[in-house]
């Protein structure tokens, strides 16, 4: 038998205390196994022991070895799961003229997404600009939407600070809120090693008040590879993905190799042009910047997709595409987002970054033909003229 006295087993841990001969290997009380230790002493037959906190040892339990295999079928399997899926709305952040944050037009535009359905709320995410608002506006924000939400629905926080002291920092602030979880991209602007992005997120997982979604967004960030999302399974903390790689093999990637560890594994896409192919292979939602905008076709959209009612889902997915390309491209991000707020009625006010003239006559130009697009769609909306006849049915009632 090998004693290892580690609080965190590694494959590569047991590889280098494993001579080849071992049946058993005893472990600490609050050991935790990672998936590839496990798949590892199961390849070999090992038995692992687990000493008592009065220094005895008895066998682990079976289920700490044997993973479940395979890929799962639905999500939603505990309670933490079933919270983290359906539609969560990235929120943006309005600006009064003085450029600050308008908390009263904030405030309504909060209430009217939980009205429409929406099944979760999103602030501080890249959507939100999290980079251009200061900490406290970022507190602020968050508190603006725990006050308006009064729990109704869940919210997942960004709380990717600059360090790992103000990330904690701003958790504590967030849980003290109300705030469900927290979401982390990896750290930005420095790139770090594989092996220092494991421990910057396992030592945010030891101290963490709130659940930890990871979130991985590589235009913006480094990638967050598979093998330490896998490796980071071993805190109970870190729940699930954010996927906004806009990379359908990688989430589903993601899902087969995460679940077959933890098949409550929660895995949320971030791009609205492959929502439908995602849910269909079991992913529990999506981060939906254009549920924003439009939260009465998305929410359809999921809940069709899950009703596996594919001729109305596979109509609603393809509708949204012009209008995705519209926000998406051609303008800084996000303000071709905050283009379509506006449309349906929101005084979102200036940009919180700087754009040249052109820039501002195209945003003109863009608001006229989102006008459009939502026109065609079935909703009342002001600026939709001279529009382009598509003979397409209206997708919601005109309102």
């Amino acid at each position: 038998m090998v004693r290892i006295d580690d609080s965190l087993i590694t494959a590569q841990t047991l590889e280098t205390r494993l001579s080849g001969n071992e049946r058993q290997v005893e472990i600490c009380p609050g050991a935790k196994l990672t998936p590839s230790a496990l798949d590892l002493l199961r390849a070999r037959q090992i038995q692992v022991v687990k000493r008592t906190a009065h220094g005895s040892s008895a066998p682990a339990p079976q289920a700490s070895v044997q993973q479940p295999a395979g890929v799962p079928e639905a999500p939603g399997g505990t309670e933490r799961s079933r919270r983290f899926s359906g539609i969560f709305t990235p929120n943006i952040v309005i600006y009064d003229e003085a450029g600050s944050i308008n908390y009263k037009e904030m405030e309504r535009y909060i209430a009217w997404l939980i009205d429409a359905g929406i099944h979760g709320l999103y602030p501080n995410g890249s959507t939100g600009e999290f980079v251009r608002l200061s900490s406290e506006e970022r507190r602020d924000v968050v508190r603006l939407i725990a006050d308006v939400n009064q729990g109704r629905v869940p919210i997942l926080a960004g709380a990717s600070e600059a360090n790992v002291r103000d990330v904690l920092q701003m958790a504590q602030y967030y849980a003290d809120l109300g705030a469900d979880a927290i979401s982390l991209v990896p750290p930005y602007y420095y790139k770090i090693s594989d092996t220092s992005l494991y421990e910057y997120f396992a030592e945010i997982a030891r101290n963490s008040p709130l659940d930890i979604l990871l979130y991985n967004i590589p235009q913006f960030t480094q990638e967050l590879p598979l093998e330490i999302m896998e490796e980071l399974l071993a805190f109970d903390k870190i729940f699930g993905t954010k996927d906004s790689s806009r990379d359908l093999p990688r989430i589903i990637n993601t899902m087969q190799r995460l679940r077959k560890h933890r098949p409550d594994y929660v895995v949320l896409n971030g791009c609205e042009e492959i929502l439908l192919p995602s849910i269909i292979m079991g992913a529990n939602g999506g981060t939906i910047a254009t549920s924003g905008i439009i939260p009465e076709i998305i929410v359809e959209l999921y809940d069709r997709t899950l009703a596996m009612d594919l001729d109305r889902a596979r109509e609603l997915q393809y509708r949204i595409l012009p209008l995705i390309n519209l926000m998406l491209l051609g303008v800084n991000f996000p303000e071709g987002f905050k283009t379509g707020v506006a449309v349906r009625g929101f005084d979102v006010g200036p940009a919180r970054t700087v754009m040249s003239s052109e820039e501002r006559d195209y945003l003109q130009e863009l608001e006229l033909e989102i006008s459009c697009v939502l026109s065609d769609m079935g909703f009342s909306v002001t600026g939709a003229q001279g529009c382009p006849v598509t003979h397409l049915p209206p997708l919601v009632r005109r309102s």
